[in-house]
């Protein structure tokens, strides 16, 4: 039967190809169906270009977009910035207003939020940034509930209770109001300010385009002091001396400071027998938490008189200018490329992402601050990895308190593992990124350079009021460095940090994190 162009035969039996026939699987050859080197070298590649993408996820902390996309609508419907009403139908749309891709120059005290990045339903800096931000009019309700309709991004991410004077983030913003930066922060605590805003080209990425960071660590003076005489490390210190003498520097200062303690004591009724008793009370009593053993209130009296002469002398303490100095060269031993795989977390020795390099650091001279002396340390690096400056800062005071050669920094940058443990969060903070290599293209592009100079004076009023009055007074509430180095000089167990005494640095089969006793966990991811 024919049948004309374009028609379908009809009544016409649909021929089925014939079946396949499997012979024995022994009879195939195989290798017919086997693809050649090269598919195999291109699935490789394939999947290291899979595995960089996780590693750079993981290692920048960012969630996959549609997990963070599902956090942003639940913030957005927490605090009512939904393009919808109660009943569920949408809410009449704005007029469109062109955006411009902006930099955003803020600052913020970190206390009572829980961190930088948006992380619902804990309270966060960005949370309340955003909804600043959408009230105020810089960004339109219609694009509250997308962060990516906006590129929101930030140059540091900083960690629960960490403060920052000056942080950056970048992302498309309605800039057409002349007073937008004054109706932004009116919608702000007091605590969070926006500095200002810079225009930049549309790919400005502020995390990328960072070529540096700035951090500044406050601390104490009283932190360089030595160990308390008789206490495990001291112990082990005399003893590694004895074994290897003339290796570790001779400290007449702070010999002087502990027996001009050991006078106030007796002046003020307290024997030796008492401060041994009140030592192993100390001590029996964080074995034995949950005892319900009645307390000695003589012995608690005791306890109490010590502990409040010791803070006292603290307070008073003023560090000399040789101290200073050693604090100081301590801090150089880290200028330039090195390896701080042991100032992180997870790096091993042959892991490339553990170099670093630090630019520049520098301590300021002591101030004294409601009865108590301090030092400003601040350090210039390309990038830091997780807790390495609070790392950074406990090697260096323990050299000097230790009185083990400035060296021993240095060693730490070879292939032993070693136990270093983080210094207080409480006094770290974000001073600036920089974007020294970035803001020539700005200028080629006819755009403003990205700094913090003309708002210098702000900055350090606002750092004054909301972040070092913070510092300050919760050591003087808590005595946060005190415990801390207290607690490092009665280790007890393992001697994990023999690597501070004579001994020197040697192979370790276990190399474990310290984790001081009631720290907050509070940090940077640096």
């Amino acid at each position: 039967m024919s049948t004309s162009p374009g028609e379908q035969p009809t009544n016409v039996e649909q021929t089925k190809p014939a079946p396949r026939v499997v012979e024995d699987e022994q009879d195939i050859d195989k290798s017919v169906y086997k693809r050649g080197q090269q598919a195999k070298w291109a699935r490789s590649r394939k999947a290291e270009r899979g595995d960089r993408n996780n590693k750079r996820q993981r290692r920048d902390g960012e969630l996959p977009w549609e997990e963070r996309k599902e956090q942003w609508v639940c913030f957005t419907e927490s605090k009512s910035l939904r393009s919808e009403n109660s009943d569920g139908n949408p809410l009449p749309s704005e007029p469109r207003r062109p955006k411009k891709k902006v930099a955003c120059l803020i600052g913020y005290c970190g206390t009572g939020y829980h961190g930088m990045q948006l992380n619902p339903p804990q309270k966060t800096i960005e949370g309340d940034l955003f909804e600043a931000f959408v009230e105020s009019g810089a960004i339109s309700r219609d694009n509250s509930n997308d962060l990516k309709k906006s590129s929101f991004m930030r140059a540091a991410r900083t960690d629960k209770g960490v403060h920052a004077a000056g942080n950056v983030i970048s992302l498309k913003m309605i800039i057409e109001d002349e007073d937008i930066l004054e109706k932004i922060n009116s919608k702000l605590p007091p605590t969070i300010r926006v500095w200002g805003y810079e225009r930049t080209n549309k790919n400005f990425d502020c995390r990328k385009m960072c070529s540096s960071r700035i951090y500044e660590y406050l601390m104490p003076t009283f932190s360089f002091l030595p160990p308390k005489p008789n206490s495990p490390l001291a112990r082990q210190i005399k003893e590694a001396n004895e074994e290897t003498p003339g290796v570790t520097r001779d400290d007449p200062e702070g010999s002087k400071w502990w027996a001009d303690l050991l006078e106030k004591l007796h002046a003020s009724g307290i024997t030796d027998k008492d401060i041994q008793d009140a030592q192993e009370a100390t001590i029996n009593k964080e074995k034995n938490n949950d005892s319900d053993d009645e307390p000695d209130m003589l012995l608690e009296e005791i306890v109490r008189k010590i502990k409040q002469t010791d803070n006292q002398a603290r307070r008073e303490y003023r560090i000399s200018k040789e101290r200073l100095e050693l604090v100081n060269k301590a801090m150089q031993m880290y200028i330039g490329h090195h390896n701080f795989h042991n100032f992180t977390l997870g790096k091993h020795f042959k892991d490339a992402s553990a170099n670093r390099y630090m630019k520049e650091i520098t301590v300021s001279e002591p101030f004294v601050i409601e009865g108590t002396e301090w030092v400003s340390i601040k350090i210039h690096g390309q990038s830091f990895m997780l807790h390495q400056i609070r790392k950074m800062i406990a090697m260096a005071a323990l050299v000097v308190r230790t009185g083990c050669p400035l060296g021993r920094i240095t060693e730490a940058f070879q292939s032993s593992r070693i136990n270093i443990p983080k210094a207080p969060a409480l006094g770290l903070l974000l001073e600036q990124p920089v974007y020294e290599g970035y803001n020539t293209r700005l200028k080629a592009f006819g755009y403003n350079e990205l700094t913090f100079t003309p708002f210098e004076k702000e900055m350090n009023e606002f750092k004054v009021k909301h972040i070092y009055d913070k510092i300050y007074a919760e050591e003087v509430k808590d005595n946060t460095f005190h415990g801390f180095f207290g607690f490092i000089d009665g280790f007890n167990g393992t001697p994990i940090f023999n690597f501070l005494t004579a001994n020197g640095i040697k192979d370790s089969q276990e190399v474990r994190e310290v984790v001081v006793p009631n720290e907050k966990n509070e940090g940077i991811a640096e």
